[in-house]
């Protein structure tokens, strides 16, 4: 039994070693060639869009992947920018929409620099879409529809939240939650003024599709003015 054990932990010991010497240039992914006709996508990217997201849902491999989660990248006035995921919660004519934390870190930053970009990823689909523009805070009346159509518990937790802020332990957050469920009783939450929706309005899609060799399809939907412009990209 104690060689069995002794054998158990060299073994674990050298799964450690393989994992610290992976040969990340040997993992590759094979995609389908399964390509896009620029002729076949809507005249407008945000319809597009839509026909898109509606696909990953119809085929997402389970309730554990968010196919609204995208990576959101921000700067500040100094060039430095920093990246998160958040959740699409909405589009129309005009952009798209996420909430938030206004006084978070993405917050700040698009309050000196609106200039934005986010990316969509479904790798079920071998699909991916980027999407350039600039952020704008939602009316007051968008923000507080969807504050008060979140779980109490999420409402709760954004009000007491001073997010991007350093806390002492975890025990304070816990504390905070506590004492304000406490105090707010059985009464409605009150939108907190720092929280709410920013419509991201797009000037420039990307749609890519992974393809064999990677010979990739990549299109993109250019705002000129009023209109939108189709080409294709180099993979």
């Amino acid at each position: 039994m104690y060689q069995s054990r002794i054998g158990t932990i060299w073994q674990f010991f050298n799964n450690i070693k393989k994992m610290d010497h992976q040969d990340f240039q040997k993992i590759r992914k094979e995609y389908e060639d399964n390509g896009i006709d620029i002729h076949d996508l809507d005249p407008l990217p945000l319809r597009q869009l839509e026909l898109w997201m509606d696909a990953a849902n119809s085929c997402s491999p389970g309730r554990w992947f968010e196919t609204n989660a995208m990576a959101l990248a921000t700067a500040d006035e100094n060039g430095n920018v920093g990246a998160r995921y958040v959740l699409l919660k909405g589009i129309d004519d005009d952009g798209i929409l996420f909430f938030t934390n206004y006084d978070s870190e993405k917050g700040q930053q698009l309050a000196v620099n609106p200039n934005c970009s986010v990316a969509l990823h479904w790798p079920f689909m071998g699909r991916q879409i980027r999407i350039q523009g600039s952020a704008t805070k939602t009316s007051q009346e968008v923000s507080e529809k969807y504050f008060h159509s979140r779980p109490r518990s999420a409402q709760i937790g954004a009000a007491v939240s001073n997010q991007s802020k350093q806390l002492s332990s975890r025990q304070e957050l816990e504390e905070r939650v506590a004492a304000y469920t406490n105090e707010i009783g059985d009464a409605e939450v009150p939108r907190p003024d720092h929280w709410g929706g920013y419509k991201i309005h797009p000037v420039r899609f990307e749609f890519w599709q992974g393809r064999t060799s990677r010979l990739h399809d990549r299109i993109v939907y250019q705002k000129d003015g009023k209109n939108w412009s189709k080409f294709r990209l180099a993979p």
